[in-house]
């Protein structure tokens, strides 16, 4: 299924698979991001591919023209909570709000199935993330002016509003 988000119709949304092949090259610049930022992508390995797949999950592409330019999913975290995995912008599409608009369809998809909450953690090596989640109203599950490194994996949560029960 593709939807055109708002505003941008050069913008569509796809709703698909780790394994589709138009993620292979966001999910390989994102590998590459993790192991220059703290040595390992095994994240990217911890979880099947089934668990970002409907009904307990989604990933999904932003495309420009048919190009990934951003992605993200989540997966069950628990009975009423989804947690959020592989954001990403494309490191040529940064800086235009493409990840803000990644986390909201997520929302909105996440509330559509049930989910009340969203829960997510990002590394200490990654404030740009950290700075996302803040702007887009996630609350920090951390102490914000301690040393993000002697934290490790930095927690988030947002209450979604609008949640089907």
């Amino acid at each position: 299924m593709t939807v055109t988000p708002s505003p941008g119709p050069a913008l569509t949304v796809r709703r698909t698979t780790v394994d589709d092949p138009l993620a292979g090259p966001l999910l390989a610049e994102l590998a590459h991001e993790y192991l220059t930022r703290y040595g390992s992508a095994e994240d990217l390995q911890r979880y099947a591919p089934q668990e970002f797949a409907p009904p307990d999950g989604a990933f999904l592409l932003l495309l420009e023209r048919g190009r990934p330019v951003a992605g993200g999913a989540y997966r069950r975290f628990d009975a009423t909570t989804a947690e959020l995995k592989r954001i990403w912008t494309h490191s040529a599409h940064r800086r235009r709000g493409l990840a803000r608009r990644v986390l909201r369809v997520l929302e909105l998809d996440a509330a559509e199935r049930g989910y009340a909450r969203i829960f997510l953690t990002t590394g200490p090596r990654q404030p740009e993330a950290k700075g996302l989640y803040l702007a887009a109203g996630y609350r920090p599950l951390f102490d914000l002016s301690a040393d993000p490194e002697s934290i490790g994996h930095l927690p988030f949560e947002k209450h979604l509003e609008n949640h089907v029960s």
